[in-house]
């Protein structure tokens, strides 16, 4: 199973990428896919207010520690 260990950020700070374990660099919306697949462990998926789906870590380690991927 894989694991997240770095993102990359846009110009107004939003997560857009993250690269896994394996090397593999995935859009936000893939690696939205692959949790709910089952094929990334180490976050979780959330909803917001709006009914929109977000990853968070399930770590106390928050995704501003995560190293840039660039």
């Amino acid at each position: 199973m894989e694991n997240i260990v770095a993102l990359h950020r846009n110009h107004f700070g939003d997560i857009i990428s993250f690269q896994t374990s394996a090397g593999r660099i995935i859009s936000y919306r893939k690696a939205i896919h692959d949790v709910e697949n089952g094929l990334i462990d180490g976050v979780e998926l959330d909803t917001d207010v709006n009914g929109e789906m977000y990853l968070s870590p399930t770590s106390e380690v928050s995704f501003d520690e995560f190293p840039p991927i660039y």
